[in-house]
């Protein structure tokens, strides 16, 4: 057994107290910015205004969104406290990344960039971020998983974290950072190596769908419908439109299409 005790709150300003939590969301954020910038000084085919503007379109509605998915998921609760709603600081990382691709997507409707080539060229960079958000959830004791005697299973013994206190359960937030960084090292080998643009998002969006829809058997949940919870609801949803849309479209790239300047 793995005893975690760890303070969430990393420090205080007077009476606001910042989170190690609150702290990974920003390098999160920060994480996926660096490296779309990092992308564009290796050739990639848009300006560094395209990407800062991306940020502060796509930001707010992933945080719309993944406020919105929270309440959804747990309006039992909220539909007797509206009045809660607007102050909810719990996110879903369903919707952030959906939410800030619809906002980029609209951008790119007022823009000259494309929007599958720009999601393709930032999908390795999601995928790391979301590992570095997970250690945060982990510090902090949210998204933790069922009890187990599994010999790996975390034990939370300070009295801030989100987690049942002196209980072993699984590691599920650990699990997802391993997780997402083999799929990082995956999207960075399958770069290039299908067409139309768009169609390595797409690999994430099953790759993470699959994962979502897993480990949420793993994981404490509230039934959302047929007896699902949201995150598996929603990751079966992404899952059957993103595979159809990769077997009706994405075709491999070879060598010989590469060195094809009409491909």
């Amino acid at each position: 057994m793995i005893t975690i005790n760890v303070d969430p709150i990393a420090f205080t300003i007077g009476v606001i107290e910042i989170r190690w939590y609150g702290i990974m969301i920003t390098l999160t954020v920060l994480t996926l910015i660096l490296w779309t910038l990092h992308e564009v000084r290796r050739g990639a085919n848009f300006s560094y205004d395209v990407v800062f503007n991306a940020a502060l379109i796509g930001i707010p509605f992933g945080l719309v969104f993944s406020r919105l998915l929270h309440v959804i998921d747990r309006w039992d609760y909220f539909r007797h406290n509206l009045s809660q709603i607007p102050g909810t600081n719990d996110l879903t990382i369903y919707g952030a990344v959906l939410g800030a691709a619809l906002g980029v997507w609209v951008y790119s409707k007022f823009s000259t960039f494309k929007f599958g080539y720009f999601a393709d060229v930032m999908t390795p960079g999601i995928i790391l971020a979301q590992a570095i958000g997970k250690i945060g959830c982990t510090l902090n004791g949210c998204d933790y998983g069922i009890k187990t005697s599994f010999p790996g299973a975390v034990i939370y013994t300070h009295s801030n974290s989100l987690a049942p206190i002196g209980v072993a359960i699984h590691p599920a937030q650990v699990y997802e950072i391993v997780y997402n960084l083999i799929v990082f090292v995956v999207l960075l080998k399958l770069r290039g190596r299908f067409k139309p643009d768009g169609s390595l998002f797409l690999i994430y969006l099953s790759l993470y769908s699959l994962w979502r829809i897993l480990i949420s058997f793993l994981r404490e949940g509230t039934p959302f419908i047929f007896g699902l919870q949201q995150a598996q609801f929603i990751g079966i949803v992404v899952l059957a439109l993103a595979v159809f849309r990769l077997v009706s479209r994405t075709q491999w790239v070879t060598p010989e299409d590469k060195n094809n300047p009409k491909m």
